[in-house]
């Protein structure tokens, strides 16, 4: 049984939670701020609403350079903070994206690939596939894969030749090749298959394995390529992003809140992020 500990709370719903620096960066949806919290819970805003205003920030990560860049959902944006503070457009994915941006993973030089949900998940839409995008660093965007049952979560292998993305209404893992050239995605296959999981935030460890939250379940499981479930940890509470990160690498975030309509959750603060020892660190990105 793992020692799962609560390290902050009060979140509205708490998303792209990324090891930067020696805190752990992660957004909240509803009270539209990036905050960063160390491993003693001591939280500091690093954007603010003054910044974002109504705006959702979801999705983070670094360009090479450390400049942050983060997923605007609703506008479907990849914004950047710049050198005095501002944000600035990065990347406008209004044409590609057919509902709002979720979760996104930056590469070792600067390319982003960003999911969307494909439909109106909240408002009780028609399942529609979703496109991932991929941005380059100079902000074009293009369709890295199509036909997608809501990308979400992704990681790169430490190699930077294969990216993985969680289908959530799939049940599934799917990998592609990755070019190095230019980023582009070939050779779909599926990773694993997970059914009754709806995978959501993921992270990859160095032994090739995969912690994922699952929107379905008040639990974070660890999953083998193929798709075996070697580890499940229940957190007693819907689970929506993990990540590894701390010192060495090897303590697992784990974020939740009691659901995700927006209706019954923003404004209400049931979010959380607890923390656990594991075995085996992080590998790759992010």
């Amino acid at each position: 049984m793992r020692d799962v500990v609560d390290l902050v709370g009060g979140i509205d719903f708490g998303e792209g939670p990324r090891w930067h620096d020696g805190r752990l960066w992660y957004s909240d949806f509803y009270q539209h701020e990036i905050r960063a919290v160390d491993l003693a819970g001591n939280q500091t805003v690093m954007v603010g609403r003054e910044k974002l205003g109504e705006r959702r920030p979801s999705g983070l990560g670094w360009m090479p350079d450390g400049t942050l860049l983060l997923v605007s959902m609703v506008d479907r944006q990849v914004l950047r903070l710049a050198t005095d503070g501002s944000l600035q457009t990065h990347a406008d994915l209004s044409g590609l994206a057919t509902w709002h941006c979720n979760d996104m993973v930056v590469d070792n030089v600067g390319r982003a690939y960003v999911g969307n949900f494909g439909f109106d998940l909240d408002g009780g839409g028609d399942f529609t596939a979703a496109d991932l995008t991929l941005v380059q660093p100079s902000g074009e965007v293009s369709v890295a894969a199509s036909g997608l049952a809501f990308p979400n979560g992704s990681v790169i292998t430490p190699d930077g030749s294969t990216l993985i993305v969680a289908q959530t209404f799939a049940s599934d893992f799917v990998a592609f090749d990755i070019d190095a050239s230019d980023g582009t995605l070939s050779n779909q296959r599926q990773w694993a298959e997970m059914p009754g999981v709806a995978p959501d935030g993921c992270a990859l460890d160095a032994e090739g394995a995969i912690w994922v939250a699952d929107a379905l379940g008040n639990r974070c499981l660890r999953v083998a390529e193929g798709g075996e479930i070697l580890e499940t940890i229940d957190v007693g509470q819907p689970t929506y992003a993990c990540m590894l990160g701390g010192p060495s690498g090897d303590t697992l975030f784990i974020v939740s809140c009691d659901g995700s309509d927006p209706a019954e959750i923003a404004g209400k603060g049931t979010g959380v992020i607890r923390m656990t020892p594991v075995d085996v660190p992080a590998a790759g990105l992010p």
